[in-house]
């Protein structure tokens, strides 16, 4: 058995994950199939990581640890990540395509940049980045998208706030430098720097363009955009400037039709000879605003902002096939305005354009929001198509304006002849009707002439007033499409549900999506309409049901001839017959048609080449020197200087000079001289206390009249004189003891 086309074929399965990554709650289904089947894990991340409207998801593959808070990465890192710290992101960052910063958001620490800067382990961490968007309002956060500015980026968007950004100039320089651009926009309140148009002149393969500044409707600018080879798209802000502003864009680009000397707009000469000189310099100003510029050769999509009489002005300019028209005006309009706009489209771009987008500026939502609410009511007004010439080419017609919601059936009228071709139309859907203003003017039974006229209409976004049907719209086959499958009613009004179902069932007998609001939390919302067209869904799919058997047995197969036989036809009577002339004449008639051949004057493109060729030459040059060697020796005598530090060790000793309680004898034997005989002299109980006596004398002046501390020599030589004095001779011998050892006080 083989396996489903969805995982044999990568790019259907590419598709259908794209498809179901757009649908409410699409990136949760993907993720559930990128964690359950291995088969499909692979193209299932690779779309979720694609486009990134945030830091946040990079920031979060660093391991908890490093991370301050697991469930807020953007508030930064505790530590600097080591080397393996960064094996996801390394991982991951190779699918990503397309990255969003807005610092707008603060969910992103700026003290990440810093950490991503010194410790990311190669130079681009999004290797395979193709469109970088960065929205800031301070300078350090414009600093901070040059580590992500990847040679791969081929779509670039700045944002910036309302502060002055003179590091502008670098940023734009260094990506000039290094990027090859597809597409380059930039949105600020601040003027484009002076340098703008020769830092960008190298980008000679952008397609797309948007400059919404101050100074995007100079000369030089225009000059530059209107020569880009391979420009598609071009986007402008044309709010609050003057009709000289605006022509001022074009004052460098020369005219794809010269013009002659006597309607030049430099003249006042009217070319007439004639007494009374006039002025036709007004005229000659409107009819070269009316004359095309030369330029913008691959340009088809246009998106303007601004005033209606200024888009009208700009696109005078132009006759080149455009496709796609992008219109962003003042709500409500002019109507004289909005009629010569709506003439000049057809008149211009009939034949091509292909989608035509009208919506309201931010200041026009701000001011029917503050009237509808605080303020009062919201103002209603018609934008009436009256002047919309034929359209053949336009497939999509989207209108969504705050205040101009009221469209008539004559409206539906001249736009169904006028666009046989419309796939898809949604005129104003968010509208509202509250019951103070009353229901809207369009009925669901004029919806029929579009049902009618515009056979490949297949969705459709229009409020307004289901009522009962007539029944000459229930008998006509002609307006029954079979294209509808779509139908969005927004804030419709109703009054029979089950009428109303009949009316459906019969002009769009194949729908199968039907949409209305029924929030209750939606401004504008009327209970007994949401509950009337929720009735509506309930029964529609029960009559269309019928209605499709009802025409299938209409139809019916034709029976065969052969099994029916025809009876005899019967004999005619003679009959009498008279031979008549009719004289038949044809009428002719005389046509011409006017044919005159397209003719486009272009320049050739002439290139100048040069090629300078010069023979290679080389000089060689040997040097036969000897070589020779210099050596220095320094010789210094090596000399230390040594200190010896000497200090006496003082030793501190406590001693007891309490006497002894020994009593000792010492036997002396004194000879004397004059005699030659030796003496014997007993030692008796008086002199045996003799030298007790002396040591107790002896201590006293020691201890009472010396200091206290006594020092230790002191003490070695009381300690060595003791032995001496108190030293008792042995009982055993006789020997004499020497008299120059022994002190003897005579009296």
């Amino acid at each position: 058995m083989k396996s489903p086309l969805i995982l044999r074929d990568p790019e259907v399965t590419q598709k259908l994950l794209e498809a179901m990554i757009d649908t409410p709650g699409g990136k949760r289904t993907v993720s559930r199939l990128a964690r359950t089947c291995r088969a499909i894990s692979e193209p299932a991340l690779d779309v979720l990581w694609r486009d990134l409207d945030s830091l946040i998801p990079i920031i979060g593959l660093f391991p908890a640890t490093l991370l301050k808070k697991v469930r807020k990465p953007g508030l930064g890192l505790s530590k600097e990540p080591a080397e393996q710290d960064w094996t996801k992101i390394l991982r991951y960052g190779e699918r990503v395509r397309s990255v969003l910063y807005n610092e707008t958001a603060n969910n992103v620490s700026p003290s990440i940049f810093l950490t991503l800067a010194q410790n990311r382990p190669r130079e681009y961490m999004l290797p395979n980045l193709l469109h970088l968007s960065w929205k800031v309002e301070t300078l350090i956060a414009l600093d901070h998208c040059a580590m992500f500015l990847n040679p791969t980026i081929k779509s670039l968007q700045f944002e910036l706030g309302t502060t002055r950004f003179p590091n502008l100039n670098k940023i734009l320089g260094d990506a000039c430098s290094r990027l090859n651009l597809t597409s380059f926009s930039i949105i600020s309140p601040a003027s484009l720097p002076d340098t703008f148009t020769v830092m960008l002149s190298s980008q000679k393969l952008l397609q797309k363009v948007a400059l919404v500044a101050p100074g995007a409707l100079s000369s030089g600018v225009g000059r530059w955009i209107a020569f880009l080879p391979e420009l598609k798209s071009l986007q402008l802000d044309l709010s609050a400037r003057t009709l000289t502003a605006v022509e001022g864009f074009f004052d460098e680009l020369p005219s794809q039709s010269g013009d002659s000397t006597p309607n030049s707009v430099a003249t006042t000469d009217s070319g007439v000879f004639s007494g009374e000189e006039l002025d036709f310099s007004e005229i000659r100003l409107k009819s070269a605003m009316r004359g095309s510029k030369a330029g913008f050769s691959s340009l088809r999509h246009i998106h303007l902002t601004g005033d209606v009489a200024n888009i009208a002005v700009f696109l005078r300019h132009f006759s080149i096939p455009l496709t796609q028209l992008d219109l962003v005006i003042e709500d409500p309009p002019d109507n004289a305005e909005w009629m010569e706009l709506s003439y000049l489209i057809s008149e211009r771009f009939g034949s091509s354009l292909h989608s035509l987008r009208i919506s309201a500026t931010a200041t026009s939502k701000f001011n029917d929001l503050v009237r509808s609410t605080s303020r009062g009511e919201s103002t209603v007004s018609r934008l009436a198509f009256d002047n919309l010439q034929p359209l053949p080419a336009l497939r999509r017609l989207d209108i969504d304006l705050p205040e101009s919601i009221n469209f008539l059936g004559d409206d539906i009228e001249a736009l169904a002849h006028a666009c046989p071709n419309l796939e898809e139309l949604k005129l104003c859907p968010l509208a509202r009707f509250p019951v103070q203003s009353g229901p809207p003017k369009l009925t669901l039974e004029q919806l029929a002439l579009l049902a009618e006229h515009c056979r490949r209409l297949h969705s459709l976004s229009i409020p307004v007033n289901a009522r009962r049907a007539s029944p000459s719209v229930l008998d006509s086959q002609s307006n029954s499409s079979n294209s509808i499958r779509r139908l969005h009613v927004g804030h419709s009004w109703i009054n029979d549900s089950l009428h109303v179902s009949i009316l459906l069932s019969h002009l769009a007998p194949y729908l199968d999506n039907l949409k209305w609001f029924h929030d209750k939390n939606r401004p504008g919302f009327i209970e007994s309409n949401a509950r009337g067209w929720e009735k509506v869904a309930d029964t529609l799919p029960h009559l269309q049901g019928i209605r499709l058997t009802e025409r299938k047995a209409m139809v019916g197969p034709l029976p065969s001839l052969d099994i029916i036989s025809a009876p005899p036809l019967p004999q005619p009577a003679p009959v009498d017959t008279v031979e008549k002339g009719i004289m038949a004449s044809v009428s002719l008639v005389h046509e011409g048609v006017l044919a005159r051949p397209l003719m486009t004057s272009r320049r050739p493109s002439m290139v100048d080449e040069s090629v300078e060729v010069h023979p290679e030459l080389a000089s060689v040059s040997i040097d036969a020197a000897p070589r020779t060697t210099e050596i220095a020796v320094e010789a210094v005598v090596a000399v230390s200087d040594e200190f010896v530090e000497a200090r006496p060790e003082t030793v501190t000793v406590s001693v007891d000079a309490r006497p002894p309680s020994v009593s000792k004898s010492v036997e002396a034997m004194i000879l004397n001289p004059l005699e030659g005989k030796k003496s014997i002299f007993h030692s008796s109980s008086h002199s045996s206390l003799f030298p007790v006596f002396s040591l107790i004398s002896f201590t006293y002046r020691v201890l009472v009249a010396y200091p206290i501390s006594i020092p230790i020599r002191m003490l070695h030589v009381i300690f060595d004189n003791m032995p001496t004095i108190i030293r008792r001779p042995p009982a055993s011998t006789n020997s004499d003891i020497s008299m120059d050892s022994l002190q003897v006080r005579q009296s």
